[in-house]
C-alpha cells in the first residue's frame, strides 16, 4: 500500500517550500496471530489508523518496525507481531506493463488438470520477499494464458532493475492449501534483455523434485508474452524540456466593485496599502512570470465602459492597445491596471466566457503544433457571481480539450457558490447541452480565506493545481516533454505510444500492485 503525499514539481522561484512530503511505501506483515476460528484458521486483515500527523512520522520515520500485538486491556497476544517496512517511493518514473502464459505446467489433480495462477514478487535488501502481483486463476488448463498487468517501477524493483524478482505458479485450491509447482528468478533487467532478442522464458522448477528425479528438467515453461514500459513525466520535466507558460490577466471592472475614488471600492488605489486586485495580481504573477522567458503578460479586462466610445467591453486590452495587449512583466501589468482605472466606467455584468474563450483560441493554435512546447494560464479576478454561467461552462468545456488552465480568484465578500461549481474538485463540470469537460482545468480561490497569508502562500495555493494539469493534458495527448522519449519503451522496437501519467485521472505510479488473492 502508499500513503502519505507526493509533491509533483519543485517549488516555484520564489515560493518558499513547505517541509518535503513523500511518497512511502508501507509493507505488513504478522507473524504468530492467534487462531480465532475453531474450524479453520483465522482469516487476518490490518487496519491502519492515523492518531496525528507527528505519529505519523515516527511510523515512517523508521525504515522497519517490529512490534508486539496486544489483546483487549493491554494484555499480550502470545508471540504475535507486526512488522512495518516503510520505503520512500517518490522517486517513481514510470510503470510496466506485463503479460505472462505458461506451457505444459506439471497436472497437479487427479481428475482435471491443474488450475494455475502466478505470483510476482521482488527481493528487498534484507531478503524479504514482497509480493508484487497475483495474476488471477486459469481454470483447467497446463498452458494458461494470464490477463496484463500493470505496476509501478517502484513497486516492482524499487527502480532498480537488476533487483531480484521471483516467480511462482501454484495449482489453487479452494481451502487455500495451493500446490506448488514450480518457480524462477529473474532481474526486470534480464526481463527486457531477454524480451527484446524473444527469448523471455524460463524454466518453472520445483527444486523437490529437481532432487529427486535424475532426468527432471521442469515443472512447465513460463514465457513473458508482452512487456512494455512507459514514462511518467513531471511537471519539473516539462519546464526543463523548454515549455513556456503563457500568463493572461483578466481583471472585473464591474461596477459591484464600487467606484475607485471611495476607499470601500475593491479597486480604491491606496498608496500606501495595495488593493485585493494588486495584492493577488502581484503575487500570482510574480511567481508565473519564472517560467516565462520573455516575461511579458497578456492583461486583459471585462464588464466596463472604454474610451473612445464608452461602449461595455467584456474583453479589452487594459493598456488600451488591441493590437498587443502584453505587459512587460508583472510591475508592467500593475502599472497598465493603475492608469487604466481612471479611464474607464465601472459598469456590467460579469461575463467570463468572451475572456475564456479568447485565451482558448490561442491555446488552440498552440495545440496545432505537436509539441509541448506553450501552455496558456488565465487568472481570473472577480469580485461577484458570473452572469453568463451557461456560456462560461460550455467554454470552459471546450477549453477542457487545450493547453490550458483557469485560475478564479474571488476578491471581496461576495457569495462565490458559483465559482466553486466551476471548479470540477467535487464533480465533473458539464456544459449546458450535457457534455462533460475533458479534464478539471479550474481552480477557485476566495481570496477573503488567504487575506493574512504570505504572497507566497498565496501564490503556491492558487497555483497548487497547475502542474498536476500541464501534466494530465500533455499526457492525454501523448506528447512528451520537447527532446523526450514519445513512445514506451518496447524492448523489441516497437512502437506503442507512452501515456505518460495515465488517463483520465488514473496516475500509473500509483497502480495498486496486488489484486485479488486466490
Amino acid at each position: 500500500m502508499s500513503a502519505g503525499s507526493e509533491r509533483g514539481a519543485a517549488a516555484p522561484p520564489g515560493v518558499v517550500p513547505a517541509p518535503r512530503a513523500s511518497k512511502v511505501e508501507l509493507r505488513l506483515s504478522c507473524r504468530h496471530l492467534l487462531d480465532r476460528d475453531p474450524l479453520t484458521k483465522s482469516d487476518p486483515s490490518v487496519v491502519l489508523l492515523l492518531q496525528s500527523q507527528s505519529q505519523w512520522v515516527q511510523i515512517v520515520a523508521q525504515k522497519k518496525m517490529t512490534r508486539s500485538l496486544l489483546l483487549k486491556f493491554g494484555r499480550n497476544a502470545g508471540k504475535s507481531t507486526i512488522t512495518v517496512i516503510a520505503e520512500d517511493i517518490s522517486g517513481n518514473n514510470g510503470y510496466v506493463e506485463l503479460s505472462f502464459r505458461a506451457r505444459k505446467l506439471d497436472d497437479k489433480d487427479l481428475f482435471s488438470k491443474s488450475d494455475p495462477f502466478l505470483e510476482l514478487y521482488r527481493v528487498n535488501d534484507d531478503q524479504s520477499e514482497q509480493l508484487v502481483y497475483r495474476t488471477e486463476v486459469v481454470k483447467n488448463n497446463l498452458s494458461p494464458v494470464w490477463e496484463p498487468f500493470k505496476v509501478s517501477l517502484s513497486n516492482l524493483c524499487s527502480c532498480e532493475e537488476t533487483r531480484p524478482l521471483k516467480c511462482l505458479v501454484w495449482d489453487y485450491d479452494s481451502r487455500g492449501k495451493h500446490d506448488f509447482i514450480g518457480e524462477f528468478s529473474t532481474t526486470f533487467e534480464e526481463m527486457q534483455k531477454a524480451f527484446g532478442e524473444d527469448q523471455a522464458q524460463w524454466d518453472c522448477v520445483n527444486a523437490k523434485y529437481k532432487q529427486k528425479k535424475r532426468h527432471y528438467k521442469n515443472s512447465g515453461v513460463v514465457i513473458l508474452a508482452d512487456l512494455k514500459f512507459y514514462r511518467v513525466h513531471s511537471f519539473l520535466d516539462y519546464i526543463m524540456g523548454g515549455c513556456q507558460i503563457h500568463f493572461t490577466v483578466a481583471i472585473d471592472f464591474t461596477a459591484s466593485n464600487g467606484d475607485p475614488r471611495n476607499s470601500c471600492s475593491l479597486h480604491y488605489i491606496n498608496p500606501f496599502q495595495p488593493n485585493e486586485y494588486l495584492q493577488a495580481l502581484v503575487a500570482v504573477g510574480e511567481i508565473c512570470q519564472d517560467y516565462d522567458s520573455d516575461k511579458r503578460f497578456s492583461a486583459l479586462g471585462f464588464g466596463a465602459r472604454i474610451p473612445p466610445k464608452y461602449e461595455v467591453s467584456h474583453d479589452f486590452a487594459i493598456n488600451f492597445n488591441p493590437e498587443d495587449d502584453e505587459c512587460e512583466g508583472i510591475q508592467g501589468v500593475v502599472e497598465a491596471y493603475q492608469n487604466c482605472l481612471p479611464r474607464v466606467q465601472l459598469y456590467g455584468p460579469t461575463n467570463v466566457a468572451p475572456i475564456i474563450s479568447k485565451v482558448a483560441r490561442m491555446a488552440a493554435a498552440e495545440e496545432h503544433t505537436g509539441e509541448a512546447s506553450q501552455y496558456y494560464i488565465l487568472l481570473v479576478l472577480t469580485d461577484g457571481v458570473v452572469t453568463d454561467m451557461a456560456d462560461t461552462r460550455e467554454a470552459i468545456v471546450r477549453a477542457s480539450h487545450l493547453p490550458m488552465s483557469i485560475i478564479i480568484v474571488g476578491v471581496g465578500n461576495a457569495d462565490f457558490t458559483d465559482m466553486q461549481t466551476l471548479d470540477g474538485d467535487d464533480g465533473i463540470l458539464r456544459s449546458p447541452r450535457g457534455e462533460p469537460a475533458l479534464r478539471d482545468i479550474v481552480q477557485f480561490v476566495p481570496f477573503r480565506e488567504l487575506k493574512s497569508a504570505s504572497p507566497a502562500a498565496l501564490a503556491k495555493c492558487v497555483l497548487a493545481e497547475v502542474p498536476r494539469q500541464l501534466v494530465e493534458f500533455y499526457s492525454y495527448r501523448e506528447l512528451p516533454p520537447r527532446g523526450g522519449d514519445t513512445h514506451a519503451r518496447d524492448p523489441r522496437g516497437g512502437d506503442t505510444h507512452a501515456r505518460g501519467a495515465g488517463w483520465p485521472g488514473v496516475r500509473p505510479a500509483s497502480v495498486s500492485s496486488t489484486v485479488g488473492v486466490p
